[in-house]
């Protein structure tokens, strides 16, 4: 079968075809896929979600149009080099919609078990980014090919080049396989509170392949660059584990009864561990003296933290119902007091005349 443009019947078929594809492509991008994803939504596995969105933006729709378009290029009245062309043209386009879908497929789903299983896959920009890289590199490659262009001359120029642009990007690259280093040694990870040497502190949001965002509390972002924050000392109080003792110090007078201090502190620490939702409610306070200060003999209460910044409100709740319960069992937190003794009387020269 051949078309020839100088018969109407022939124009009005092409035309005709060319509508029936782009209808058909409608139908397939807003009915079924639309279907696909209300089932999707009610399946307890997540994958299914990331496979629709991944379909979002035209791919399926675009693929479906370039494909009708390659089989009728296959019978118009056209050069066969010109037809060639075109339908390398088309398959270029057509690699590049597949390769956009799966790299949206495998940044969804690696953000998916990034988020379920954070020791084994470490979530941050920077693998995504990764991802994408390779993904799209494996795409172009393959357009390479599908023209006839050996890439083996591609590669040996991208090693040969790779001194110059190493050179050029030392800083860039330092950056980049910085990031790459902390994510893989799990010294710092995403949602970590670290502190760095230089006094700042807050939630590690993001790794990027250049630098390292810190979420501060009073909600101000640090940018630090990786190759800086890997060289630098750091203390992240997520590790070992996200708990963490917290010691308040407190005194009491020296007329006090010291084994009534110790059972009503405690008695209010239990309580501020259990009422509270930043308490691990599984762990026993318990105090320990260790001063005899000017004016009063000092100890600590340890209490554990669900993490860092549960103690905030666990030490205000503390300090709290222990002032009100002390006062209540009549046990003194004395103010500073200091004695002054006077071995010898003063002598006034105008007392004695």
């Amino acid at each position: 079968m051949s078309f020839d443009f100088t018969d109407v019947s022939s124009l009005s078929l092409l035309l005709g075809i060319v509508l029936v594809a782009i209808l058909a492509g409608l139908i397939v991008q807003r009915v079924i896929l639309s279907r696909l994803r209300k089932i999707a939504v009610k399946t307890k596995w997540k994958g299914d979600d990331v496979i629709i969105n991944a379909l979002k933006g035209g791919v399926v729709y675009l693929c479906f149009i370039l494909l009708v378009l390659y089989g009728i290029i296959s019978v118009l009245p056209l050069s066969e080099d010109l037809v060639h062309l075109l339908k390398n043209i088309i398959l270029a386009i057509v690699v590049l919609s597949v390769t956009w879908f799966l790299m949206n497929i495998a940044t969804g789903f690696l953000e998916l078990y990034s988020g379920r299983f954070k020791d084994a896959i470490p979530q941050s920009t920077i693998f995504k980014s990764l991802t994408k890289i390779v993904i799209v590199s494996i795409g172009f490659l393959i357009i390479l090919q599908t023209y006839g262009i050996s890439i083996t001359p591609i590669l040996t120029a991208f090693g040969i080049g790779g001194l110059a642009v190493a050179l050029a990007l030392q800083d860039t690259l330092s950056n980049l396989f910085s990031g790459i280093q902390i994510i893989l040694s799990k010294q710092v990870k995403t949602g970590d509170y670290i502190k760095l040497e230089s006094g700042e502190e807050g939630y590690v949001m993001d790794i990027t392949w250049r630098n390292t965002t810190i979420r501060m509390l009073p909600n101000n972002i640090i940018i630090i660059p990786n190759s800086k924050l890997a060289s630098i000392i750091i203390t992240n109080f997520c590790l070992p584990a996200k708990e963490m003792s917290l010691l308040i110090q407190v005194g009491v007078s020296y007329d006090s009864d010291l084994e009534k201090v110790e059972k009503v502190t405690i008695d209010v620490a239990r309580e501020v561990m259990k009422t509270l939702a930043g308490g691990v409610t599984e762990f026993d306070p318990f105090i320990r003296y260790h001063t005899f200060d000017d004016s009063s003999i000092n100890f600590t209460v340890i209490l554990r933290a669900r993490e860092f910044v549960d103690q905030y409100l666990l030490k205000h709740e503390f300090v709290k119902r222990l002032h009100e319960r002390y006062n209540k069992e009549g046990i003194e937190i004395p103010f500073p007091i200091r004695t002054v003794h006077l071995n010898q009387p003063v002598h006034d020269s105008k007392f004695n005349e």
